[in-house]
């Protein structure tokens, strides 16, 4: 990473804390992802942009503030950023996936609450990432009940919205939802002094709506016998998908894939024959972790597809880009989020439904269950997943963990024998 000491130092952040971070995270990445061997060229891209991650990425954000526009930093799948791109504002995302936040969001949450969470508020509250530092608003949603309270907290620190997800999907919900997001429409407009218009909602739309088409043809790729990219790779993409520069990501990605189908054309694939095909469900796995992939990838196994909201669920289901009112393409929109299928919702046979397909259109041999410690949400409905599963006769791992590495080498064994498993 290039030297940003003096951006960080005017972003008010507790640099000396932050260069402890900087000294792992190259380490990390070299033994996670640089050791893999036959990547395809198109990765440079994804590696310069982590090399650089609290780099090159704010320094465009700030630059854009400087310029009189504003920063929105978000945590949920379920907040469109079509919204904010329209009022010509950019979105953010704010997750934060590395033990290294953990303590500092302990200072204030109980020890029980889910590392994401926990990991998210510390990297504000110890002022060691730039990205929370520089967003003028973070957006918040109802999705649990451990970000209803960290927002409280989060919001005497920086001015925080929060968007109220409804727990059902009836038609009411729906349009629930969608004067939740005519709500935002206000709260993004005073905060940009822009109008969010028809035509520039529209056009939102479409770069959005881009962004998910590209990450859906690199996924399609997955479904190859022959496997092009490993799965890590993928995993790495879809974290920097949710902060990169949607018009440049959505061009990188799908240049990586024209690189990728002359690969499945050539017979190319990362993995040896017959290496059994892995999809994960559950928790989402925020940048940088990294650790199940590994470890799965390590072990004899292919991850081939996530059900995950750094997975199938950021990307899967168009917004309608057909032209009209600001109030219709609002309804579009509340249509295409409120077909995420998230564990917040009751019932939710729905995402039962997308972890069968999903199994069956990539494949898989075996399904691992993760659940990061303490989601209450996930664990319980990790009930009814590992239940279809079993009927379906697709073979099925539960795991919890955490940000922690004091569990992997156990999670290898269970993960190992897994494997072994499926290949007698």
């Amino acid at each position: 990473m290039a030297d940003y000491h003096k951006m960080w130092e005017e972003l008010g952040m507790d640099v000396e804390t932050h260069d402890q971070l900087c000294e792992v995270l190259p380490q990390a990445f070299g033994d996670v992802y640089l050791s893999q061997e036959n990547r395809p060229e198109g990765m440079d891209y994804y590696n310069f942009v982590v090399a650089e991650i609290h780099g090159v990425r704010p320094a465009e954000l700030i630059e854009h503030q400087k310029k009189g526009g504003k920063v929105f930093g978000t945590f949920c799948v379920y907040v469109p950023d079509e919204v904010v791109f329209a009022a010509d504002a950019i979105a953010t995302g704010l997750c934060g996936g590395s033990q290294f936040w953990v303590p500092g969001g302990e200072k204030v949450l109980p020890t029980n609450t889910c590392p994401l969470i926990k990991a998210s508020v510390g990297a504000r509250l110890d002022r060691t990432c730039p990205f929370f530092r520089i967003a003028d608003m973070y957006v918040g949603e109802t999705t649990c009940d451990g970000k209803k309270k960290a927002w409280e907290i989060l919001a005497e620190d920086v001015p925080v919205h929060v968007m109220d997800l409804p727990q059902m999907k009836r038609k009411k919900d729906v349009k629930a939802w969608a004067d939740e997001i005519r709500t935002f429409r206000k709260v993004v407009e005073e905060m940009t002094g822009n109008q969010v218009t028809a035509e520039s909602l529209h056009s939102a739309i479409v770069l959005i709506n881009n962004k998910r088409r590209a990450l859906s043809r690199l996924y399609d790729l997955r479904k190859n016998e022959k496997l092009p990219i490993s799965g890590k790779d993928v995993l790495l993409i879809s974290q920097i998908a949710f902060y990169d520069d949607p018009a440049r990501f959505t061009e990188m990605t799908n240049k990586l894939c024209d690189e990728l189908e002359q690969r499945v054309k050539d017979g190319v694939s990362v993995f040896p024959a017959g290496t059994k095909r892995i999809m994960l469900t559950g928790t989402p796995l925020a940048i940088p972790n990294w650790k199940l992939h590994n470890l799965v990838e390590t072990s004899g196994g292919a991850v081939v597809c996530e059900e995950m909201c750094t997975g199938t669920r950021y990307f899967e289901r168009l917004v309608d880009e057909a032209e009209g009112t600001v109030d219709e393409q609002i309804d579009h929109l509340a249509e295409r989020y409120m077909g995420i299928n998230c564990a917040c919702f009751t019932p939710n046979s729905a995402r039962i439904d997308d972890i069968l397909r999903l199994a069956k259109e990539y494949k898989v041999d075996g399904v691992i269950d993760v659940n990061l410690k303490f989601c209450s949400l996930y664990d319980t409905e990790g009930y009814h997943v590992e239940r279809a599963l079993k009927e379906a006769g697709i073979p099925v791992l539960g795991i919890e963990t955490d940000y922690t590495d004091s569990d992997s080498q156990q999670l290898r064994t269970r993960i190992s024998a897994f494997i072994e498993m499926l290949n007698s």
